[in-house]
């Protein structure tokens, strides 16, 4: 398996500064940008090209927080995560108010399209405003909880940092493997969630 980390020089850690990431990989890949060796040999191009796309699908997946645990989680434990549709520890509760909150704006969205008078569709207007101002308190909570999620993937930076080295069979048992699965669990919903309540927003403002 490529580790994307290597390849671009950074540690392995679970959160990684987006601005410090892009600067790498500006360094590594400028010199075989496209636009840099057009001049160059047909097999020098190719390989260049080769290099350039190995190095931007490394970027892309580790500035998106979701597959950056994974590939971790993949080099670290030695193979994907288990059940990820696992509802992870402290998200039960969102979980159950999101997917509440999302059947009930569809049954008014449902509903709202059968309105034919002026006075009814004057309600459901009223109503699909009141509902607007719901699905973004639900919103709220789940970027609070995303950001929740990001504040302990950087304070567990500090214990990769401090794990024996790669290839030292003690390592894995030093690392918080089995936190980091409900983490990157935990942030699969959030995700999830964001797009369920952003699609009802662009359906309520219709």
């Amino acid at each position: 398996m490529t580790d994307c980390f290597e390849l671009l020089s950074e540690a392995r850690r679970p959160w990684l500064d987006e601005d410090a990431l892009k600067s790498r990989f500006l360094e590594r890949s400028g010199p075989v940008h496209p636009d840099r060796v057009h001049g160059a040999s047909e097999a020098e191009r190719e390989a260049a090209t080769a290099r350039y796309s190995e190095l931007n699908s490394a970027y892309n997946r580790l500035r998106e927080p979701r597959e950056r645990l994974l590939h971790l989680l993949e080099l670290e434990a030695g193979a994907s995560p288990g059940d990820i549709q696992r509802i992870p520890p402290g998200t039960m509760d969102l979980f159950v108010e999101v997917g509440q909150g999302c059947r009930d704006c569809d049954t008014f969205l449902a509903s709202r399209t059968q309105q034919t008078s002026p006075m009814l569709k004057l309600k459901a207007m009223r109503e699909g405003l009141e509902w607007t101002s719901r699905i973004e308190a639900l919103r709220g909570k789940v970027i609070a909880k995303r950001d929740e999620l990001i504040t302990e993937l950087k304070a567990m930076n500090a214990v990769w940092d401090q794990a024996p080295a790669i290839g030292d069979p003690s390592r894995r048992a030093a690392l918080p493997l089995e936190r980091l699965e409900q983490v990157y669990r935990a942030m699969s919903y959030v995700a999830r969630w964001t797009g369920q309540l952003d699609e009802r927003r662009v359906q309520l403002a219709v």
